[in-house]
Parts: C-alpha cells; structure tokens; sequence
C-alpha cells in the first residue's frame, strides 16, 4: 500500500466589508481563488460570520466579527470567479423598556 500523503495549506482568506451607501445592508468580499462553489461553507450568526473553502492543496478558513447586529435569515450570497459575495441587511434594533420601580 502506497498512499501518498497531500500536505494542506491553511490560510484565512482576504476579506472586505463595509455597510452599503444607506447603512442598510452589509456587504461582504471573500477572494476564495481556485476554490469550486461546492466546497465553500458560510454559516452567519448576527453578531459573525464563519467561513471555509479548499482546493486540492489549500484549506481557507476563518471566522469573522460584524460591526452590527445582521439578520442572517435574509442574507443572499453569489460566487464568481473565486470572489464570494454577500449581502446581508442589517438587523432592526430591538429597543426595550423596563419600568423602574424607584424607592
């Protein structure tokens, strides 16, 4: 038996964001060169964002804050070129009042 052993590369891939022109979406790059649409996770949480993606010889991984509350339910994502792409509005604040009793 001869099994030949492929050494991985793991590295955090590039990444940009920023909020769009009326602070209502987040938009998200991620350079995922070489990597086929089928081997990319992206799981959102509203607080962060994880992401994976290999090829034949490099793992891209890394997990990532958001600036602001998203809502990862309405996110849409397309992938082209080896650039994912992800839009995702931001999450409406919740503002709560609590009554105080004062002594």
């Amino acid at each position: 038996m001869n099994e030949e052993v492929i050494e991985r590369f793991y590295e955090s891939p590039e990444v940009c964001t920023y909020p769009d022109e009326n602070h209502q979406n987040y938009h998200i790059e991620v350079q995922l060169p070489g990597v086929p649409k089928e081997k990319i996770r992206l799981k959102m949480h509203e607080d962060s964002f994880f992401i994976s993606g290999e090829t034949e010889d490099t793992v891209y991984i890394g997990s990532y804050a958001t600036c602001c509350p998203i809502d990862p339910s309405k996110a849409k994502a397309v992938y082209k070129s080896g650039l994912l792409k992800v839009d995702v509005p931001f999450k409406e604040p919740e503002f709560q009042n609590v009554e105080i009793k004062i002594e």
